[in-house]
């Protein structure tokens, strides 16, 4: 459904709060009260942005991004009345794009909304061909990675994340140059998040020095993929 924003919490009065914040940015707004409920309306109605509640009954919010995240890149934001680092990880790390700690306001929710749908506008990132190094391919257009032909399960961001870093072989990205091109200039939330995400890729490829690239820690600047003869 073009220009509409599942909203997903078992709250009502959370949802009493900020569905008239959000229609009055021109979206329209589908409601869930159970994570089962909100994987139903989300296959049913393929809204532009999904608002998450972790806790939620039946299916919690995690396993839920989970599953949207095996078949769909739609952004994610997440509701959490957690404000651990562990716990924001934890979100990031099963798709999300981006988390809001309760209490918020609705004013805060709309610019987040508003945050995400312009970060991943088609001119954000290059999508015109298919990255190869080695044994690695790196396809955005499909959002897929393969090593040695094998699929790697890899999040939305990390994808992006690799692409922009192979994009470039052999050249230093910044950590804040990684958020503002991924994340956007306008990202809110904790600027480690690079740092997570790069940890994540090395553990997922297995790098260990056996392929004729690798992703080097620039120390005190940033990252860079890189490649041996270029």
């Amino acid at each position: 459904m073009d220009k509409a924003i599942l909203i997903a919490d078992d709250n009502i009065e959370i949802i009493k709060i900020i569905k008239p914040y959000i229609e009055k940015e021109g979206f329209k707004t589908i409601i869930a009260f159970d994570g089962q409920e909100t994987l139903l309306k989300f296959n049913q109605y393929k809204p532009q942005l999904v608002l998450l509640d972790i806790m939620m009954p039946i299916i919690d919010g995690l396993e839920v991004c989970r599953r949207i995240r095996q078949n769909s890149n739609t952004p994610i934001i997440l509701l959490t009345a957690k404000s651990e680092d562990a716990d924001k990880i934890l979100g990031l790390n099963s798709g999300a794009d981006d988390y809001i700690v309760k209490p918020f306001s609705p004013g805060e929710v709309v610019a987040r909304i508003n945050a995400v749908l312009r970060r991943i506008a088609p001119h954000e990132i290059n999508k015109s061909q298919v990255l190869k190094y080695d044994s690695l391919e790196i396809d955005i257009n499909n959002y897929s990675v393969k090593l040695k032909k094998q699929t790697i399960n890899l999040t939305k961001k990390e994808i992006e994340v690799l692409w922009v870093l192979a994009a470039s072989p052999n050249k230093i990205i910044s950590r804040d140059e990684l958020l503002d091109k991924i994340w956007g200039v306008d990202y809110f939330g904790d600027p480690r998040t690079v740092d997570t995400h790069i940890k994540r890729l090395r553990a997922k490829l297995e790098l260990d020095g056996q392929y004729l690239w690798d992703i080097k820690t620039v120390w005190g600047i940033g990252y860079k993929f890189e490649v041996e003869n270029v």
